[in-house]
């Protein structure tokens, strides 16, 4: 008896084959192309078809002409890499005036002892973006948030200069001999998490990003935690919360407790 040919319709195989890939190929496009830019809480879409073309990295006309804005404030502060660095000594003079104030939750010397986070020698550029963003609503803290809305521009330039002016001191974390954990060197390129210090670094960093060295594991464990929920928002491009996302809880902790191990002035220290 003669076979049907391998290519033709009477073959069952030959249509049970082409079925089943043409079926795994349509749910994998269903769900790269539908379903996961849905799942992303953040962004609004018009329709099936700007989620699709979202997707593709095509901007539709819908799209181009009537942005969708987001249902919650997003951070509008632009900086550059040069910003606030050469302040005079009038502003910091009256940013150490201002900072009294600060010094209950961030320590006299702006090194704190209640997990807020260290201020002492953090980049002005980042200090004056997260006031902005208090104050805007585009970060929101019941104690940082009443504060920060009665601060003027210049108010806020004179903290950043007295904090960036002042050196980066130990703290409370005591020295530690851990190795660096693969998350902070390597980071997880299949997931798409670059390693921490390509923005954070010691040396150089990405403008906007604080450094972490000496900062409260507590703090910087709450806030990866914050970005991965999306109760944090106030990063530009989603940068922060697409990483958080991605890093599991040990990896959120690993980094924590590495950052809180090391000085910040690069000198392990030992707090007695």
């Amino acid at each position: 008896m003669a076979s049907e040919p391998l290519f033709s319709r009477r073959n069952p195989w030959f249509v049970i084959s082409v079925s089943l890939t043409a079926a795994l190929v349509l749910l994998v496009a269903a769900l790269g192309m539908i379903l996961l830019p849905y799942a992303q809480k953040d962004i609004k879409f018009a329709g099936i078809w700007d989620a699709i073309c979202s997707a593709a990295g095509v901007p539709t006309a819908r799209s181009a002409s009537a942005p969708i804005e987001p249902g919650f404030k997003t951070s509008d502060v632009v900086l550059t890499s040069g910003m606030l660095s050469h302040p005079p000594a009038e502003s910091i003079g009256r940013g150490a005036t201002i900072a009294l104030q600060c010094a209950i939750c961030h320590g006299p010397s702006g090194v704190s002892q209640a997990q807020s986070p260290n201020l002492a020698g953090q980049y002005a550029s980042v200090v004056f973006k997260q006031l902005q963003d208090f104050k805007s609503g585009a970060r929101v803290n019941a104690v940082m948030t009443p504060f920060a809305v009665k601060l003027s521009d210049q108010d806020m330039k004179d903290v950043a200069a007295y904090y960036a002016y002042l050196p980066r001191l130990p703290g409370y974390h005591p020295a530690s001999d851990q190795p660096q954990p693969r998350i902070v060197i390597n980071g997880a390129p299949l997931r798409g998490i670059a390693p921490c210090g390509s923005c954070h670094g010691r040396i150089d960093n990405k403008t906007g990003s604080p450094w972490l060295e000496g900062q409260s594991a507590v703090y910087i464990r709450t806030q990866l935690e914050m970005f991965a929920r999306g109760d944090r928002r106030n990063d530009i491009s989603q940068q922060m919360r697409n990483v958080a996302r991605a890093m599991t809880p040990e990896e959120i902790q690993q980094a924590a407790d590495y950052y809180a191990s090391q000085s910040p002035t690069g000198i392990h220290t030992t707090m007695r």
